[in-house]
């Protein structure tokens, strides 16, 4: 996609501070970090969302990811992965940041607003999600 920021930028069209390159992923700095060692990891075939990209492509997200968190040092990390506007998807190209987690301050900051368990709807959604699997 031509006005995809980091299909250009897999494209060498836009410099970044590269740290991975393979057939199918590419990984590299975020220029507006949480913290320091904060990085992308992008699968090349272009999808807006997860469910738009083919398995195979997606193979080497996470033992990147890992390679990327063990080099930076990170000993506390998320891996975060957003779909959509409401879900705070900014650029339409699957990635996956690797967020070191040093402090408190620094780093990803998480809200989890959980809900209260309803046991019945619960089963409900566990027979109707497994039987699309």
């Amino acid at each position: 996609m031509a006005a995809c920021i980091f299909c250009r930028i897999i494209k060498g069209e836009i410099p970044s501070f590269k740290l991975f390159e393979s057939d199918k992923v590419f990984a590299f700095l975020d220029i507006q970090p949480l913290s320091r060692g904060h990085a992308l990891v992008i699968p090349k075939f272009h999808g807006a969302k997860l469910t738009d990209i083919p398995d195979e492509d997606l193979q080497e997200i996470l033992p990147v990811a890992k390679r990327i968190a063990k080099a930076t040092g990170a000993e506390d990390y998320n891996i975060l992965q957003n779909n959509g506007r409401i879900a705070h998807q900014v650029v339409d190209h699957v990635h996956f940041h690797m967020i070191p987690k040093p402090n408190e301050p620094e780093g990803l900051g998480v809200g989890w607003p959980s809900q209260p368990t309803d046991m019945d709807k619960l089963k409900a959604l566990h027979e109707e999600v497994k039987a699309k699997m």
